[in-house]
């Protein structure tokens, strides 16, 4: 019989609480999201010759997400505010779309991993908004944490699958 785990967001009334970490060491922390963007050939087109109506879409979603990643806790109601200590979005453009991928970094009591996810929503997002009068049927797909490292939990690594890896090369 599996083992019930306590529900550490609730308390003794069942109501949602912030787990309280601040008997928690402080440890380097990393976490890898990734995303993906699928567009119109028309729309990556424009965006590989620079004739996107509202500017640089890709410079834009770094921004956004590099942004985001610093507000997650604004955004996310029990995600503990973070001071980051490094955000990286790497945008690239590949045949059906753009793949996103953030990495996360701060020394705290708690994991990055949220803050990796929003910097990828985010900019997804802004690639759609960016993008939208060129191709409405944008789909924002695949968002997913690829690894994380540090913390009482250990480390983790995302099992590739052969459909994400043929997406994503």
């Amino acid at each position: 019989m599996e083992e019930r785990k306590e529900l550490t967001h609730l308390d003794t009334a069942g109501r949602i609480k912030m787990v309280d970490v601040g008997s928690k060491p402080v440890t380097e922390r990393t976490a890898v999201a990734s995303g993906f963007v699928q567009m119109s050939a028309a729309a990556l087109d424009a965006i590989k010759v620079r004739q996107t109506p509202k500017g640089n879409p890709l410079e834009a979603a770094r921004l956004a997400g590099i942004m985001a990643a610093k507000r997650t806790s604004d955004l996310i109601p029990l995600c503990h505010p973070l001071m980051l200590t490094h955000v990286d979005i790497e945008l690239e453009l590949k045949e059906e779309g753009v793949a996103i991928r953030s990495k996360v970094a701060t020394a705290a009591q708690t994991g990055v991993e949220m803050e990796a996810l929003t910097a990828v929503a985010v900019a997804a997002l802004t690639l759609y908004d960016m993008c939208k009068a060129m191709d409405k049927s944008m789909v924002l797909t695949d968002i997913r944490l690829e690894s994380k490292t540090g913390g009482q939990s250990g480390d983790y690594t995302r099992p590739l699958s052969p459909e994400s890896i043929q997406r994503h090369i």
